[in-house]
């Protein structure tokens, strides 16, 4: 009986660093959620995690890839797995590209610096929102080895744009994207209940929330200030002198004038690679490409603009006959598992983004859990390509996949 409980009854190594011990718990992206719920102050983690109105929009991002199930292939010899593949002339280690997030410090201190991190070790791009909190130059020398780009929202001075399209191309950057559906913001209702301002305001109303979070108070007081880094100064305001509110500062600051014919101007300052973020029908697809732009994000927003439009992984395929091979073909949103990113590329997109995904895992473990999270879905996509017969992402085609309904 002794030696049979000596078989079973191993004591597992005692695991010191209490970061490691919360992530070791963390299987999935709902895990590092429920994490981040549980350490950031509800109005940061409810801007997080939040959509716009009802958020229906937000929640049929997710609920699309699981309306999708495989057909395997059996017998394929899947002993030598690549998920490796290029976009917009960018090497991926997986089809994945990180999305730009705004004001990526209220999760973390180092914020886009630690994603760029990351990143650049994981092998897959990042993007640089223009709301970020750390400069152009800054993600830049935190990463050098990494592919980045640039992620642009028009404002009203189009002199200052261009500045910011003039640093991005000195920094090495390897592409923009033009974030095209936010002519006025979405209606975030969670954001409107709690108040909440950019930087989060620590006063009588949130006193209590933040001492139930201790550990990103103490951070985030024993911080430098959080302001839109790269406006830093700048006379169209950066958030610094004062908390602002997102919805107002986008209808003062943003150019609701902002149309196809700007493309043109655009192109007159970046050489590289264009994107379109936010194209949510076919049509605008095809006109993307009679423009000429090197590449399409489709993309709602992540259900945080205008509720009930479009969920991504329905709009693949109908995009992907139209205009796929004339240009890149992104999907952003919705991406919570590896088998997600290898379903979009079963439909015929080129690669996925994600961001809301990362900020949890921010939130939930800092940079570590960034670390974490692409390793996961990394994982995800060698495991469901080798249960699905695909040896590399050229293998992967809409044999693979069908609708349920």
């Amino acid at each position: 009986m002794l030696d049979t409980l000596r078989s079973v009854i191993q004591l597992k190594p005692i695991e010191t660093d209490a970061t490691a011990r919360r992530l070791a718990k963390a299987a999935n992206v709902d895990d590092l959620r429920r994490m981040a719920k549980r350490r950031l102050p509800g109005g940061v983690f409810d801007y997080i995690d939040g959509g716009a109105e009802d958020e229906r929009s937000l929640h049929a991002n997710v609920a699309a890839y699981g309306d999708l199930e495989w057909q395997p292939r059996v017998l394929r010899d899947v002993s030598t797995i690549d998920p490796s593949t290029s976009v917009l002339g960018l090497d991926c280690a997986f089809p994945l590209m990180l999305a730009p997030t705004g004001f990526t410090r209220i999760a973390d201190p180092d914020g886009e610096l630690a994603v760029a991190r990351a990143a650049a070790r994981a092998g897959v791009p990042y993007s640089l929102s223009t709301m970020g909190t750390r400069t152009i130059e800054e993600v830049r020398d935190a990463a050098p080895s990494g592919q980045h780009l640039f992620q642009v929202y028009t404002w009203k001075d189009r002199g200052l744009v261009g500045e910011l399209i003039d640093r991005a191309a000195a920094a090495g950057y390897r592409g923009l994207l033009l974030t095209v559906d936010t002519a006025v913001l979405g209606r975030r209702e969670r954001d409107v209940r709690r108040g909440m301002t950019l930087p989060p305001k620590i006063g009588l109303g949130t006193f209590v929330d933040g001492a139930l979070h201790p550990a990103w108070t103490w951070k985030f007081v024993n911080s430098e200030p959080i302001t839109f880094a790269n406006v830093a100064g700048r006379a169209v305001g950066d958030g610094g002198d004062s908390a602002v509110s997102l919805g107002a500062y986008t209808a003062e600051q943003f150019d609701q004038a902002l149309s196809w014919a700007d493309i043109d101007w655009l192109r007159s300052r970046w050489d590289g690679p264009i994107v379109l973020k936010g194209v949510q029908t076919v049509d605008d697809a095809r006109r993307a490409v009679d423009v000429g732009v090197e590449g399409v994000a489709l993309s709602n927003h992540g259900g945080r603009q205008l509720d009930d439009a479009p969920a991504i992984a329905e709009l693949i395929e109908p995009v992907v006959d139209a205009v796929g091979g004339r240009t890149a073909i992104i999907a952003d949103g919705g991406i919570r598992r590896g088998s997600d990113i290898v379903k979009a590329l079963a439909l015929g997109a080129d690669a996925v983004m994600a961001g809301r995904a990362y900020l949890y895992a921010l939130g939930a473990a800092g940079e570590a859990g960034v670390d974490h999270l692409l390793a996961d879905l990394r994982a995800g996509v060698e495991r469901t390509m080798a249960l699905n017969g695909a040896n590399t992402v050229t293998e992967i085609d809409r044999s693979l996949v069908r609708w349920k309904r």
